[in-house]
């Protein structure tokens, strides 16, 4: 949910443009497969090639021993004109070939300002951009057909696609007389043009089932989930609007947007009864709120713990705060790792930081400008290849100070894990660490270090970090 750019008058028609600010089971969940990913060739920063593998292979994204990557798949205002759909589509095979395993989309459905609305201000679930309302016919990003065409594309390419779910507020109602408020309130949804999910006063707080919920947002109107009949036009109905995304539409899996409006037994619901994939946007740093969300919401949760911790370690000089309790520590298959994202991007020093997530347990995001404009694209493939390939088992932390982290992957079911040594000084540095491989010969799968050093029969071997950068070690294979 966007937490700025936000202007709402209830006095008026117009709402402006709006917000933004698992347990899964084995077979929905995108990091269980075991089987091989593909090997990508790209260069180092320097001209070098980065040491990834042993050749290149091509074809479909097949998620490794390591997991998938998610890319977000949009940004705060892209460009207007319905040409959003398109422009992801045509770089699905790139993604899939760099390792990408699934892609999440904005908002999809017809919003208060239609054709400029990034869709966080949801008038028609059911509206993809084929019905003329709100101004518009397409949304911000495209037709329906479009948006069913990067769907196809994406799964003929094996990847995922996960829906951004907006349902703790509408906007785009006509006014109303509201006996529970005595005034008249914009929760008139009768006239929506798909005919599906129609709502009314009694929809919303405050109504005959209470004045409120968890948290509203922003003076929109705050959808009320004790309503049985908002629950079988959410998830219980055949038609509902889970069920229609993901039977009807193909979605695969699902962003949950401002979860501190509404219980978590709300997305455990919509679980139970629609299946796939979900993470839920829950906009707290404290580990212990993320971990009773995700334990309760049945459901990942965004690892804003490790994202704070993030920024204190590789932008303010104390890599110790890489030791502090994270989401990915307590329950890495309910953690979902970032750098970056629409909403919030105080991360300066991304690369170490990105070198952490694809090291480290949980599911990796990767935001979209960060890979297509802003940072270095071959860096990154590199690191998603090392995620999928080399990136399993437990972690251990071997090393901390102000300016050095080293960590462990242990392994796993035959993969060689790897040791990751994050440099944030104006030096290169040296360390002996303890790995998981006795008198065998590892290598920097980044290419940044030229040493191909043997281990001792105690596992023990000394490796190097360049300054401001970073090494993953692992066999030599």
């Amino acid at each position: 949910m966007k937490k700025t750019h936000l202007l709402v008058s209830m006095l008026v028609l117009t709402i402006f443009s709006a917000c933004r600010n698992n347990d899964e089971n084995d077979n929905e969940n995108p990091r269980n497969e075991e089987v091989h990913s593909k090997i990508v060739n790209v260069t180092n920063h320097d001209g070098r090639p980065f040491s990834t593998g042993s050749g290149s292979v091509s074809g479909k994204f097949v998620s490794g021993p390591g997991g998938g990557v998610l890319m977000q798949g949009f940004y705060w205002d892209v460009p207007e004109g319905g040409s959003w759909w398109n422009t992801v589509t045509g770089k699905l095979t790139a993604w899939s070939d760099s390792g990408i395993g699934a892609v999440w989309l904005p908002p999809a459905s017809k919003a208060q300002n239609g054709a400029y609305s990034m869709g966080y201000d949801p008038t028609d679930y059911y509206d993809f951009g084929n019905f003329n309302q709100n101004g518009s016919v397409e949304t911000r990003f495209g037709s329906r057909t479009e948006l069913e065409g990067l769907i196809t594309k994406a799964h003929a390419e094996n990847m995922q696609v996960y829906a951004d779910i907006v349902i703790n507020h509408n906007s785009g109602g006509q006014s109303q007389a509201n006996p529970f408020t005595g005034t008249s309130t914009w929760t008139d949804f009768s006239a929506i043009a798909s005919g599906k999910f129609p709502r009314s006063y009694n929809d919303f707080y405050k109504n005959s089932y209470g004045n409120n919920d968890e948290g509203a947002f922003g003076g929109f109107p705050d959808l009320c989930h004790a309503n049985p009949y908002v629950q079988d036009w959410l998830w219980g109905r055949d038609d509902s609007v889970g069920k229609y995304y993901k039977n009807v539409m193909k979605f695969d899996g699902w962003r949950f947007d401002y979860v501190k409006g509404f219980g978590p037994w709300v997305v455990n619901n919509w679980n139970s009864n629609v299946g796939g994939f979900s993470v839920g946007e829950l906009w707290d740093s404290n580990v212990n709120t993320l971990e009773w969300w995700a334990n309760n919401a049945n459901s990942s949760v965004f690892d804003f713990a490790a994202y704070y911790k993030m920024d204190e370690a590789f932008d303010n000089g104390n890599l110790n705060a890489l030791n502090d309790d994270m989401m990915w520590k307590r329950n890495p298959y309910k953690a979902v790792t970032f750098v970056a994202n629409h909403d919030t991007d105080i991360i300066n020093n991304k690369m170490p930081a990105y070198a952490y997530i694809l090291t480290h347990e949980g599911y990796p995001t990767i935001f979209y400008r960060d890979y297509e404009e802003w940072l270095n694209k071959e860096r990154l493939n590199n690191l998603i290849w090392i995620h999928n390939n080399k990136a399993t088992g437990t972690t251990s932390i071997l090393y901390t100070d102000n300016d050095e982290y080293i960590a462990r992957r242990n392994g796993y079911n035959g993969n060689p894990g790897l040791v990751v040594y994050i440099n944030n000084s104006s030096s290169w540095q040296e360390r002996w660490v303890e790995t998981n491989w006795s008198s065998q010969q590892i290598k920097d799968f980044t290419g940044n270090s030229t040493w191909y050093p043997t281990t001792q029969g105690d596992k023990w071997v000394k490796i190097q970090s360049p300054p401001n950068s970073y090494s993953i070690w692992s066999l030599n294979q």
